[in-house]
């Protein structure tokens, strides 16, 4: 089947959804604790709130129309590529700490400011910058974050000699603005683009795309640039090999961008999608929105665990280096490559967590698991680092990535389900900037405690917080919004952003309560 405006339908992934009077009634499953289809208690409903309820159905009272499109598959590999090549960026530096110091002449400081740039930039920058994605739409942000990528990279290869510090680290700090229209994308894309029996694998795919990046950038780096401390030349002239390369590939995925990314599928993949794009425009407020954020006290634990556990992986990849030295004199490679096992391990967990939520929907439960058996890793990797054997350092590593790494696609999808129906750009960019933010705070006091102490001390300061987020985690009240929508139970406030790119109104947000 082929769409009017050409573009191709996943054949046996479409469906149309009938008047539910026409469809014969499916076998009862519990979904969430309701029978799909039953009415949850409700208020009786005004007659206002009753007439807004139905104009929010299709004609004739039945359910909308739903495909999946073959598109979504070339957005989310676009995405992830270009997700990849930022991710990468962000840690080439920091795993070649001691050689980029000697090259700059700077302190082991300075050079993890051209880590934390990133967190930094995004604090300030992910507010206007989920407006923008409400506003102006997901095609838009992309191309952002696409070409600022590939922009920071290009000013990279002017920052080749040894006294252009700045330069790097304005390049740095272009690459930091693009990613703040990155990482808010992976549940925005999951959900406008994938039906609900794959739309936590999406997310997971998506995110995994970052860490890949990630993963390549404790490889890599450290193979192409070795320490030449006697030939600066040579370490320019391998230094520029890195720079050019990475700047190649971005311009690339910048016009692969251009060509792939729509706004949204010509038909919504999902009822959950459908009803979003039945509320109009003119009813979406951008302010109103965060503040029903906030005053979700769900969503609020949500936001510091999530900070707690995303801000410990940014420190312990930014600081692996150094602590992997601090006890293996000369391992630059090796820190590479159990960086390398950190994040491949968690990509497998992604993954893993990504299909086990499609299929079971137990979003609190392996929340909480997870951030538990990351304590634990966090735990042994502190203890058995000094030991001696490298070996030991690749499993605990391994271990260790696997959980806290595959914890944050749980997050993302956590947060859009007990927000429904609002804009999951919004709820995402928090959620990064809440791991912005404790990132930058770990990584100063861990790298403070771990120069001036050990890299124990750093860890078990780290461990400490964790054992805090899992307290908070265990307090988050589940309720699975999205999933009941889908499941056909629906009797909630639509208050969220519609996805084709509204423009924001005075109006305070629509409130409506259907039943399908």
């Amino acid at each position: 089947m082929v769409e009017d405006g050409g573009e191709e339908e996943a054949e046996g992934e479409s469906g149309e959804m009938r008047a539910a009077s026409a469809a014969p009634p499916p076998p009862p499953q519990r979904c969430n604790g309701f029978l799909p289809g039953e009415k949850r208690p409700a208020a009786p409903e005004a007659p206002a709130a009753a007439a807004e309820a139905a104009a929010m159905l299709p004609a004739g009272g039945g359910r909308a129309e739903t495909r999946l499109s073959r598109r979504r598959l070339a957005v989310l590999a676009v995405f992830s590529c270009y997700s990849l090549v930022n991710a990468f960026q962000w840690i080439q530096y920091s795993i070649l700490s001691n050689i980029f110091a000697g090259f700059y002449g700077v302190s082991f400081t300075e050079i993890d400011w051209l880590s934390m740039v990133y967190m930094v930039a995004y604090v300030p920058l992910i507010l206007p910058a989920t407006w923008l994605l409400d506003a102006r739409g997901l095609r838009l942000t992309a191309l952002l974050g696409s070409g600022l990528n590939a922009l920071g990279a290009w000013l990279k290869c002017g920052s080749l000699a040894p006294q252009r510090y700045p330069v790097t680290l304005a390049a740095q700090a272009v690459c930091a603005v693009a990613q703040v229209f990155i990482l808010g994308l992976p549940s925005r894309i999951a959900s406008v683009w994938f039906g609900p029996t794959e739309v936590s694998t999406a997310c997971a795919v998506a995110v995994l795309g970052n860490q890949l990046g990630t993963a390549i950038g404790f490889l890599l780096p450290p193979v192409l640039v070795p320490n030449t401390p006697n030939d600066i030349d040579l370490m320019a002239h391998n230094i520029s090999i890195m720079f050019y390369g990475t700047a190649i590939v971005s311009t690339l995925l910048f016009f692969l961008t251009g060509v792939v990314f729509e706004e949204k599928p010509k038909y919504p993949p999902s009822q959950s999608q459908a009803v979003l794009q039945t509320i109009p425009p003119e009813d979406y407020s951008y302010k109103q929105s965060i503040t029903n954020l906030f005053k979700n006290t769900a969503f609020v634990l949500l936001l510091i665990s999530y900070g707690i556990m995303t801000g410990t992986f940014y420190s312990v990849s930014t600081l692996l280096n150094q602590m992997i030295l601090a006890h293996y004199e000369g391992e630059e490679v090796n820190a590479g490559r159990i960086g390398l096992t950190l994040v491949v391990a968690g990509m497998v967990g992604s993954i893993i967590c990504g299909l086990w939520l499609d299929y079971t929907k137990t979003y609190k439960q392996t929340t909480l698991i997870v951030y538990i058996l990351s304590f634990i890793g966090l735990l042994v990797f502190t203890f058995t680092l000094d030991l001696g054997y490298l070996i030991v350092v690749f499993v605990t590593g391994g271990v260790l990535g696997f959980f806290m790494t595959g914890y944050l696609p749980l997050g993302f999808e956590f947060a859009v389900e007990i927000t429904y129906p609002e804009s999951e750009g919004t709820s995402s960019g928090l959620l990064n900037a809440s791991a912005q933010i404790f990132g930058i705070l770990f990584t100063l006091v861990q790298g403070k405690l771990t120069t001036d102490y050990s890299p124990r001390a750093g860890n078990l300061f780290l461990c400490a917080w964790v054992f805090v987020g899992i307290i908070l985690t265990a307090l988050i009240k589940s309720n699975l919004r999205r999933h009941s929508v889908n499941s056909g139970i629906m009797n909630l406030d639509a208050k969220a952003v519609p996805v084709d790119s509204p423009v924001e109104p005075e109006n305070t947000t629509l409130k409506s309560q259907s039943t399908l």
